[in-house]
């Protein structure tokens, strides 16, 4: 288990997961390897993002901002390293699946759901609806292009 992880771009996804006590940690994945941090995704992010010289909340108002009042949002992470992740439901639910569009591929729908291609060659079934999923890519690649230098 990781004390802390700094998104790099080999991130590929992460959500929350429940240790053997009952904390909130994340497991993280990347390009070559899945590991579990001892810290919640959104402490997660917000470090991050700490990191470069702002902070979370000023990230959501951003790209809010930019894109329009979205519900489910996608964040600026690293503006050095153009880093934008996407959640799949609210960031606060600790369900929630926070996506690194880069890496995915190809997605395509399978039984009403929707079947994703990472670079990597790994492959995923998840229950969001494929038109849904496309969109939040579509919004978190806009935000990416939008905060170009």
């Amino acid at each position: 288990m990781e004390s802390r992880y700094t998104i790099n771009k080999h991130f590929m996804e992460m959500t929350g997961y429940y240790d053997r006590n009952g904390k909130l940690c994340t497991l993280v994945t990347e390009t070559g390897r899945t590991f579990i941090v001892d810290k919640s995704p959104l402490e997660i992010i917000n470090d991050n993002i700490i990191c470069v010289g702002y902070d979370l909340k000023g990230a959501t108002k951003t790209a809010r901002s930019l894109l329009g009042n979205i519900y489910i949002c996608p964040i600026l992470v690293n503006p050095i390293d153009r880093i934008v992740l996407f959640p799949t439901l609210s960031s606060k639910h600790s369900e929630c699946v926070w996506y690194n569009p880069v890496h995915i591929k190809r997605t395509s729908s399978l039984n009403r759901q929707t079947f994703i291609i990472y670079s990597n060659g790994r492959t995923k079934l998840i229950k969001d609806k494929l038109a849904s999923f496309n969109c939040k890519i579509k919004q978190a690649e806009q935000l990416e292009d939008m905060t170009k230098i």
